[in-house]
């Protein structure tokens, strides 16, 4: 598989997983327009959490194998403080 192929297969993914939390977020729209318990809407606004931040490591992961490493690789510090700086957001 060539850089840009599985750069493609991981703007996909993430693409996916975007449009989930997307209909999670509807969901939950719908369960407060409902009246739903507040215990059922915590609950799905974690699992929205969730996956927002799996979603930012998965890209993170992408970036440093992808982006960084490349860059690293032809001796620029600049990405490793870059990536270093986009996990801290995240976490």
């Amino acid at each position: 598989m060539t850089q840009n192929e599985a750069s493609n297969e991981a703007r996909q993914d993430l693409i996916l997983r975007l449009r989930r939390i997307e209909g999670q977020a509807r969901g939950v729209q719908r369960m407060l327009e409902e009246g739903r318990d507040c215990a059922d809407i915590v609950s799905q606004l974690a699992s929205m959490r969730a996956a927002i931040y799996s979603a930012g490591v998965f890209l993170l992961k992408h970036h440093a194998k992808e982006c960084a490493a490349k860059e690293h690789a032809d001796g620029a510090d600049r990405p490793i403080e870059e990536l270093i700086d986009l996990m801290l957001r995240v976490s």
